[in-house]
């Protein structure tokens, strides 16, 4: 079973690699440009290239990332160890 989920976790991984790094990098950008450097169509440029809308992606990108994650999030938990059942002593 652990074997099993580490595969998965690994197909996982490498399939939301660049979908969450572009994430990350356009929602640390959006916040810079908006906030510290107050550059409006910069923001909502960022902000169209984090939620895909530049692709008309923006129904089905936040949902296949949210069920990506929670994938990551089960199968990386379940290798951990942390809700096996020990042994009482």
């Amino acid at each position: 079973m652990n074997r099993t989920f580490r595969r998965y976790h690994r197909q996982i991984a490498i399939a939301l690699c660049l979908p969450l790094f572009l994430s990350a990098i356009t929602g640390i950008g959006y916040t810079i440009a908006d906030e510290w450097l107050h550059q409006i169509e910069l923001a909502t440029f960022i902000l169209n290239i984090h939620t895909l809308q530049i692709f008309h992606l923006q129904a089905i990108y936040p949902l296949l990332s949210g069920l990506g994650l929670l994938g990551l999030l089960i199968t990386g938990l379940s290798m951990t160890g942390l809700f096996r059942k020990h042994p009482s002593s």
